[in-house]
């Protein structure tokens, strides 16, 4: 007989052998609203592992007993979706516990919104299947959290489903010279919920180690023992502002009096957010088994935000073509590595059909030519480039062509040397 649950761990029928419901793997929240009209992430804690570790996660409209093995698994031909592995944020929590991030795809949420309209329940479920890692042969377990479909408003997680950093004039990449003043920089955020959202601006500095995938992802989507340990870098500036349950906010960047342009080289502005304290987000750690205290996460994210990147150059650097096409890396009269990749950036030109990097030997030759599509802005460099170009007068340019290979622009020339 199919069962059907709402709220709660159904008992019956789920092949619990003698150790009883002690060997049963719990979570919480048990369910939540979701967003019936786009995506929806939330931290949701299991506990009393026991040696078992997660596998693949499932969207469902209906879930069935799994005996012979534990809890609860999806009916065959009601499944919406699986979670994607770059999605998959599990870690260690608590005593014996995981914290997971079940970041809704708009996919699932349509899917689950069509069968609604059709008749099946207003609700689906979100299924974890863990197993042994113990080699002891013990069945699989099924734990699933119910998902309630909802508008998306109050009494919704608080979580954050895009992020796009952009300069307020929409320019996708800025390069200035030293000492010019940036333009206004904001977030567009699309999210779920109501609530405060907390957190701050910071600048990468060139020449610094870079973020990390997982510096990049809100606090509120680590487990307790890891918040506080992401890298910091130069703190620009701090907001507290208050999301209203409409979906959409455009975040103010930090006051560009603050922001750097002096040292060439490349930028990076960070948005970081902070957790907050959301009812409808918090996690219970007691009342998943996976010790004592509450997990706020609110401002949850299950997905790194980019940062916005921008160039320095050195004063009265003449690196830009007259329809505005730019060379952004390596740096005019840059000290090229003598060892690692060298990579070269320029900014998209709307015209372009395909690109030509060109780079010429200190006595004038070709060392390379290299053809790229409209769609790249970007080249990583063959080892044997520093052979044929060393030297301390190596140059480089980036042609913009039709698709007959006809110039339609170009960068000025850009020298370095050798390291």
């Amino acid at each position: 007989m199919r069962m059907r649950i709402f709220l709660g761990v159904v008992v019956a029928g789920l092949g619990i052998g003698p150790a009883g419901l002690d060997a049963q793997i719990m979570r919480h929240p048990t369910g939540l609203n979701v967003n019936a009209q786009g995506a929806t992430s939330a931290f949701i804690t299991y506990g009393n592992l026991n040696g078992y570790r997660p596998v693949e996660a499932i969207w469902c409209g209906e879930v069935e007993p799994a005996a012979p093995d534990i809890g609860e698994r999806c009916v065959a031909g009601t499944v919406f979706g699986a979670l994607p592995v770059r999605y998959d944020l599990t870690q260690p929590i608590g005593t014996d516990g995981l914290s997971d991030i079940m970041s809704i795809p708009p996919s699932v949420s349509r899917r689950a919104y069509q069968a609604a309209e059709a008749g099946q329940d207003s609700h689906f479920f979100y299924v974890r299947r863990f197993v042994d890692g113990t080699g002891q042969g013990r069945p699989d377990q099924f734990v699933s959290v119910t998902c309630r479909m909802t508008g998306g408003g109050a009494r919704t997680p608080l979580s954050l489903t895009d992020v796009r950093l952009r300069f307020a004039d929409e320019e996708a990449v800025y390069s200035i010279a030293s000492g010019e003043t940036l333009p206004e920089v904001e977030a567009r955020i699309t999210y779920t919920g109501s609530g405060r959202l907390r957190g701050r601006w910071e600048v990468v500095f060139p020449g610094e180690e870079p973020p990390a995938t997982r510096d990049l992802i809100s606090e509120a989507a680590l487990p307790l023992d890891e918040r506080g340990r992401q890298r910091r870098y130069t703190e620009l500036d701090r907001f507290y502002v208050f999301l209203p349950p409409t979906g959409e906010f455009t975040l103010d960047g930090p006051d560009v009096t603050k922001i750097p342009t002096t040292a060439a080289g490349q930028y990076q502005i960070l948005l970081r957010i902070e957790a907050s304290a959301d009812k409808e987000a918090d996690s219970d750690l007691e009342a998943a088994g996976a010790g004592l205290g509450t997990v706020i996460a609110g401002g949850v994210a299950g997905f790194p935000i980019p940062p916005l990147r921008y160039w320095v150059g050195m004063p009265g650097d003449a690196s830009k073509g007259a329809d505005g096409f730019v060379l952004l890396e390596p740096a005019p009269n840059a000290d090229l590595p003598s060892t690692g990749p060298l990579e070269f950036r320029w900014t998209p030109h709307a015209g372009a059909v395909f690109y030509r990097l060109e780079v010429t030997a200190p006595d004038g030759r070709f060392a390379l030519s290299s053809i790229l599509p409209s769609t790249s802005s970007r080249y990583v460099a063959p080892d044997w480039l520093r052979e044929r170009a060393g030297g301390s007068g190596m140059r480089w340019r980036v042609v913009a062509t039709d698709g007959e290979g006809e110039p339609i622009s170009s960068t000025p020339w850009r020298v370095g040397a050798w390291r």
